[in-house]
């Protein structure tokens, strides 16, 4: 298994496990949208290393605005939490960027 492949199961996990926990069982976090821009930020740049092509890379980035949707819906059954429409945007936000910028950030690394 590529390297790439155990980073985004683990960061999705976590991404999961941060965001479906009962709230008051995490400490007061400094700003939560970062967090979210960051999140989803650091997985698109996983999924651009794991894309073979143009076509899957459109696949991957749509598999994480969905998934990102996903957690904010399932956040209305775990209490003190609820769906966050700015949230949902700091996600697609960090895709966004990320995917955007990792061509600039990909030639810098090689």
């Amino acid at each position: 298994m590529k390297w790439e492949w155990m980073l985004f199961i683990g960061g999705m996990f976590a991404i999961s496990i941060g965001c479906l926990v009962p709230l008051r069982w995490l400490p007061t976090l400094p700003n939560d949208k970062l967090l979210h821009f960051f999140a989803f930020g650091s997985m698109t740049l996983l999924v651009e290393r794991l894309a073979e092509n143009k076509l899957e890379l459109g696949i991957w980035l749509t598999f994480l605005l969905i998934a990102g949707a996903l957690i904010e819906c399932l956040q209305n059954m775990v209490p003190g939490r609820k769906f966050c429409w700015r949230d949902l945007a700091a996600n697609a936000a960090g895709i966004l960027v990320a995917a955007s910028s990792y061509p600039i950030v990909a030639t810098q690394l090689i």
